[in-house]
């Protein structure tokens, strides 16, 4: 739960983020700061932006991160350069769990309402599972053969 709760928080700022720079600018910092982020990182991101997974081999996630974002407009630059800066700099050894409420201050994201949503969320969840197990499972059908004539 605390991990959608934060994968939320960083979409919310992702979304908070204005567009000031070029698209040239952009990429290029959004390039570099990405090839430095480790596979689980760069998994973050690429579920953030609903990239998608690899399908074979030779499509790397790095690779997969680079098309999209040479096909991306500003904004989503923008929005892509903070979230990595963000987990760049999440779970450092200088950081202690800052980063990540730091800058949803700085962006104004409501963490209360996300982390009560996300709640709501799993509870509804679970509440299905449950319901679904007392449920009893119908008998099963029994087929007969008809004779051959």
């Amino acid at each position: 739960m605390a991990q959608t709760t934060g994968l939320r928080v960083l979409k919310a700022i992702g979304e908070a983020v204005p567009v000031r720079l070029m698209k040239r600018d952009l990429l290029f910092v959004v390039e570099r700061l990405a090839a430095v982020l480790d596979e689980r990182r760069l998994a973050i991101i690429l579920r953030q932006h609903g990239i998608g997974k690899p399908t074979n081999a030779a499509d790397a996630p790095a690779k997969l991160l680079a098309s999209f974002l040479r096909k991306s407009d500003e904004c989503t630059l923008g929005r892509l350069l903070v979230e990595v800066a963000i987990l760049q700099t999440a779970h450092t050894p200088n950081d202690s769990g800052n980063a990540l409420p730091e800058a949803a201050d700085y962006y104004k994201v409501d963490v209360a309402a996300i982390t009560s949503k996300v709640k709501q969320e799993f509870a509804a969840k679970d509440k299905a599972k449950a319901t679904k197990k007392i449920m009893p499972k119908p008998p099963a059908r029994v087929v007969k053969k008809a004779a051959a004539a």
